[in-house]
């Protein structure tokens, strides 16, 4: 298995395609004016207290007010609001904690307003973005993530990876966590970080506590709302927890951008640094690696399978519907059944890959093609689950129902991306409906007497689809000899087959064309 990044810039940001044996897996969108990135830490003011609730909206400085509920505080939120608070008046003079008090941890089933108060300074965190009308959901249980380990400032669990199975390993990662972590501090130990030697994992909490420290710095004399801690960019998160040893290309067409990734990747992991490489063709990178076609054929309500199968996929504001079609595929009754499981199984592994994809989130019903053998339905929810293993996005999934259904709720951290495969029509611009072809010569003789009465044009070209230009120079004398007599202007007329039937457009003496 192959692994490559692409990574394309261009005026509005970033967009980073990750290509899984030379196919489409994910695409992401790194927008230049993006402020608001999961990981940021931010200092904000609590706005209002909502009881009823159980959550508090606080201002981080976007339009609309960050949700904070209870459960989102973490147990540790009143040392962190104290450890604020002293930071922010001077009283606290080094980012270590060992030597500060840690509060007591509140329950999990208090009331926000015991906790927080309006005009209340918070540190916070994002942990989605901004969707739809939604301001950014947050929380104040910070955690910084690293390679191989995330650091929680005011707590003192050691946690290991669930997909890390080895009980020797797990010691061993609890062993060595033990010995180098810092007071008052938490770890959890990513998957990644089996096999690691403890010169790569202390290595990684030094990036950690030097992140820790930057909070330190940018909270003295911070006034809120405003951002303390920004996360890696979106190319560097890919890499920090996607890198391994199938990783074989990570392409750029970004000098600056070569560079940063080139240095970021020797900092984590030295022996890949010659898989950074900056794109220097003529086309562009992701015409050159297949990524736009890909779009094109991945993005649109109906996407394709082999053998004439499709799926159809349509959103709601409530959920995502995928409705399993068997198309063409379709053989004799006898063969229902298989031709069923086979179309199912397809369609199962397609759909993981569309929801990484378009990072689709909440709640996605999937209607299979009916399937009568039980055991069947049962390959089709174990393959669908096989499929999905690798998703990084937390995720459920249910059991196919009788009606041959399965529910699937999947993390929505971003707004799902969404791109436009459908171009408008040139004829109609949407409406349904194109003017009169009668009265389009007369329409490009008003266009004309306006160009050389008003604008004194002596020399004009009109370059329409072959139809139009065929209709203007028929006859004798054909139209746009007339044309020429009655405004004394030499008028030539060309064709252009690329043209739709409504489309012209009048070019000077010199070639370029006019602007109406």
């Amino acid at each position: 298995m192959s692994n490559e990044l692409i990574i394309q810039s261009d005026s509005s940001g970033v967009w980073i395609a990750l290509i899984r044996n030379k196919k489409l897996v994910e695409l992401h969108q790194e927008k230049n004016q993006n402020n608001f990135s999961v990981g940021d830490i931010y200092l904000g003011q609590v706005r209002k207290i909502m009881p009823s609730l159980n959550a508090a909206f606080v201002n981080v400085g976007y339009e609309k007010d960050a949700f904070l509920h209870y459960h989102d505080l973490g147990p540790q939120i009143r040392s962190l609001n104290k450890f604020t608070k002293y930071r922010l008046q001077g009283g606290i003079k080094t980012e270590s904690l060992q030597d500060f008090e840690l509060e007591d941890d509140i329950i999990k089933t208090g009331k926000i307003d015991q906790v927080l108060s309006k005009n209340q300074q918070i540190l916070v965190q994002i942990q989605k973005e901004p969707i739809s009308s939604k301001g950014p959901r947050i929380s104040s249980e910070l955690s910084l993530a690293g390679r191989y380990m995330v650091l929680v400032p005011f707590a003192n669990q050691i946690s290991i990876s669930k997909k890390i199975k080895s009980f020797e390993e797990r010691n061993r990662l609890r062993n060595l966590s033990l010995s180098i972590k810092p007071a008052n501090f938490g770890l959890i130990v990513r998957t990644v970080a089996e096999g690691k030697p403890v010169a790569e994992l202390h290595k990684d909490l030094m990036t950690l506590q030097e992140k820790w420290q930057t909070i330190y710095k940018n909270l003295q004399g911070a006034k809120p709302p405003v951002r303390i801690l920004s996360e890696i960019d979106r190319s560097s998160s890919h890499i920090r927890d996607l890198l391994n040893e199938n990783f074989t290309n990570i392409v750029t067409d970004n000098p600056t951008l070569h560079d940063e990734l080139k240095s970021y990747v020797k900092k984590v992991s030295p022996e890949s640094e010659k898989i950074v490489n900056l794109y220097s063709g003529k086309l562009p990178i992701f015409d050159q690696f297949g990524i736009n076609k890909q779009i094109k054929a991945s993005f649109g309500k109906n996407v394709s399978l082999q053998g004439g199968s499709y799926l159809v996929i349509e959103h709601t504001e409530a959920l995502h519907v995928i409705d399993v079609n068997s198309g063409s595929k379709a053989t004799t009754d006898a063969d229902q059944e298989s031709n069923a499981l086979n179309v199912n199984m397809e369609a199962a592994d397609e759909i993981a890959r569309q929801l990484r994809l378009r990072d689709m989130g909440g709640i996605i019903v999937i209607d299979f093609i009916d399937q009568r053998n039980a055991s069947n339905k049962r390959k089709v929810y174990e393959r669908l689950k096989e499929a999905m293993k690798n998703d990084r996005a937390k995720h459920t999934i249910l059991p196919m129902s009788k009606f041959g259904l399965i529910q699937i709720t999947r993390q929505r951290v971003r707004p799902e991306m969404n791109v436009v495969t459908s171009e408008e029509c040139p004829m109609c611009k949407g409406t349904g409906e194109i003017g009169s072809s009668i009265l389009m010569v007369d329409e490009i003789q008003q266009k004309l007497e306006y160009l050389i009465n008003t604008l004194n044009l002596k020399k004009l070209t009109i370059i329409s689809h072959p139809y139009i230009a065929a209709y203007m120079r028929h006859g004798f004398p054909p139209l746009h000899w007339k044309w020429m007599w009655k405004y004394r202007t030499r008028i030539r007329v060309t064709e252009d087959q690329s043209y739709h039937l409504g489309e012209y457009y009048f070019l000077n003496e010199v070639g370029e064309e006019i602007i109406l």
